[in-house]
């Protein structure tokens, strides 16, 4: 189980890299435009500030692989604190922006820290 917990995390830390590669990035290009739903003049008017967003993100794939290698206690902990922030973030971005981010990025967390919950 402790393998699997890992590999989750690890793969949701390279699901938040993804992210901030996109809004970072790739912002004003067709793959990021089509991801999140916007148009070329929106995507050039909101560029910096979705790489601010994107640099967030890329603090979560930090605390969760920093979790991932991490031994315990300490990397326990702090699995369970990014996994819980990812959630979080997740649930609000699924009531202010897209439904869709619950599947993307809330369902994944909460899975993530039942699998390193589970390891205790």
């Amino acid at each position: 189980m402790s393998i699997i917990a890992t590999v989750v995390v690890l793969l949701i830390a390279a699901l938040h890299v993804y992210i901030l590669v996109l809004e970072m990035f790739l912002w004003t290009g067709p793959k990021a435009r089509a991801s999140f739903g916007t148009s070329a003049e929106f995507a050039s008017a909101t560029k910096a500030l979705a790489a601010n967003q994107g640099l967030y993100n890329g603090f979560l794939a930090a605390g969760l692989v920093w979790g991932a290698v991490a031994s315990d206690p300490v990397g326990f902990q702090v699995k369970v604190f990014f996994l819980v922030c990812v959630a979080v973030a997740g649930a609000y971005g699924a009531a202010t922006a897209s439904r869709k981010i619950v599947f993307v990025q809330t369902l994944p967390a909460l899975v993530g820290l039942a699998l390193v919950l589970a390891t205790r």
